[in-house]
């Protein structure tokens, strides 16, 4: 959505509009813009939910292999959780072979990893980016920031 969308949207001029995003920016709200790509047109038709329990609970150790998983561009999201597992993965491959190979050679061969329980997804049935802020005449809880008007 262009600025000037946003600003007839929002019901302001365009230069207070583009103001108040810089600003929601710097506070750190708004982290970045994406494209929402098709993984399956783009090749890549087998997405896996790995649940990785390591064999140490080491602050040391769970911010090593988080570093490992940043370096892994197959992994898409990473999720330390509290409970039997330790992390949860997204994982995008080619195939179920690439797929395997990354477990193989990647994921079980990293340090302090114990064990990788993978669930293959069938299909996404719902999937949205941010959070349920209400728009359009919903009436929020409480704004997560007030910018000032101009």
């Amino acid at each position: 959505m262009t600025n000037v969308d946003l600003a007839q949207r929002a019901g302001i001029s365009a230069p207070p509009c583009l103001r108040r995003v810089r600003a929601l920016e710097q506070a750190g709200y708004i982290k970045g813009y994406h494209a929402q790509l098709d993984p399956a047109t783009l090749g890549f038709t087998v997405t896996v939910f790995a649940h990785v329990g390591l064999n140490s609970q080491a602050e040391a150790d769970l911010s090593g292999f988080e570093g490992l998983v940043k370096e892994w561009p197959e992994v898409r999201e990473c999720h330390m959780l509290a409970g039997e597992t330790d992390f949860l993965l997204k994982i995008v491959a080619k195939d179920w072979d690439a797929y395997q190979k990354f477990v193989t050679e990647k994921l079980t061969a990293a340090p302090k990893v114990a064990n990788v329980k993978s669930a293959l997804g069938i299909r996404s049935a719902k999937s949205l980016p941010g959070v349920p802020i209400a728009v359009d005449g919903d009436k929020p809880a409480q704004p997560p920031l007030v910018v000032p008007a101009e």
